[in-house]
């Protein structure tokens, strides 16, 4: 479901108490949320080895998922030679830049952040 939803309005005393929104839009507010609390950032082993061996997030989670460069940076509407540059250095991304990736992977910002 890409398209926006208008939320159900639920009045206590004739003034809103709550929003019902679908599961969905519920989900992308939790990952687009600006504080990222740590216990609930899931890393599948995969990319924790990935990880301490040396390899940035960026690069764990795209070989975890099969991903090429070329295939990522395309999904996040990012040049291939500048997600390589993030990946072989200590480059820090902007927040903007993590987010493309984390959308393209369909994982949260938190996942990305070392």
């Amino acid at each position: 479901m890409s398209e926006h939803t208008d939320p159900q309005i639920i009045t206590k005393d004739g003034k809103p108490a709550f929003a019902v929104i679908p599961w969905n839009e519920y989900q992308k507010l939790l990952r687009n949320q600006a504080e990222i609390d740590e216990a609930d950032v899931w890393f599948p082993n995969e990319v924790v080895k990935a990880n301490v061996r040396g390899d940035c997030l960026v690069k764990a989670w795209r070989e975890y998922f099969g991903l090429t460069q070329a295939a990522l940076a395309d999904k996040a509407g990012i040049k291939q030679s500048a997600l390589a540059r993030m990946e072989n250095s200590d480059a820090t991304p902007r927040k903007t830049t993590l987010a493309k990736l984390a959308k393209a992977m369909d994982i949260s910002i938190g996942q990305l952040i070392e």
